[in-house]
């Protein structure tokens, strides 16, 4: 029986209550306390990318853009700059190149969008990091759902929005699992999976495993 047809099947036994975990305080207090030393631990790092970002190409250092949170409440989600200035103007003419066939995401493997040192910081994930700082705030937590775009959302069937009943996070089932090689519909089972079953274990679990997937690279592009 294949991993997917697992979580399907799970799907009919656990959905769609939500683990009653998303809204404890000890979530929110180790999101807090993790994200600050994560952030303190990576600041030179931080630093290093900053110079390089602005010295490797014109435009901004930071990448923020507007992403649909817990219950569809928009934010505003910080990343590194890894492409050109005019990216989101060239996107409609690369749609026919999309990657991701099932779903509403676009990925491009090799996204012509993308800066040489952008294409560095994504393989690595560095240019997620700032994204520490929206779970300070408290837009996004360490582990969840990854945040989707607001057209991306308008999309879902109501089945997929279900995803959206807690907060986003950084990291997840199907980003230890492949990332962007995990086809969309898969990616929502995951998710809501991770929903009705979440606790403080799997959230350690799941950045433990983070750590691999990260240094692999499978899927970052």
């Amino acid at each position: 029986m294949s991993r997917y047809l697992i979580l399907a099947l799970a799907r009919c036994q656990f959905y769609p209550q939500p683990s009653c975990y998303h809204d404890s305080l000890l979530k929110r207090l180790f999101d807090v306390v993790m994200s600050g030393l994560l952030l303190i631990f990576f600041s030179p790092l931080l630093l290093i990318v900053m110079v390089l970002i602005y010295l490797n190409s014109p435009g901004p250092i930071f990448f923020p853009q507007k992403r649909v949170g817990k219950h569809g409440k928009l934010f505003v989600m910080w990343k590194f700059r890894s492409m050109s200035i005019n990216a989101e103007q060239c996107k409609a003419n690369l749609l026919k190149n999309n990657d991701m066939l099932e779903g509403v995401l676009f990925k491009i493997k090799n996204d012509p969008r993308i800066t040489p040192l952008g294409r560095f910081i994504r393989k690595s994930s560095i240019d997620e990091i700032p994204q520490l700082w929206n779970v300070l705030l408290g837009d996004m937590s360490l582990v969840g759902p990854r945040p989707p775009l607001p057209d991306e959302v308008e999309q879902y069937t109501s089945y997929q929005r279900q995803r959206l009943e807690i907060t986003p996070g950084i990291t997840c089932f199907w980003q230890i699992s492949g990332r962007s090689e995990i086809p969309f519909p898969q990616q929502i089972e995951m998710d809501l999976h991770y929903i009705a079953t979440q606790s403080f274990w799997t959230d350690f679990l799941i950045l433990i495993k983070t750590v691999p997937a990260v240094l692999i690279g499978r899927g970052a592009y």
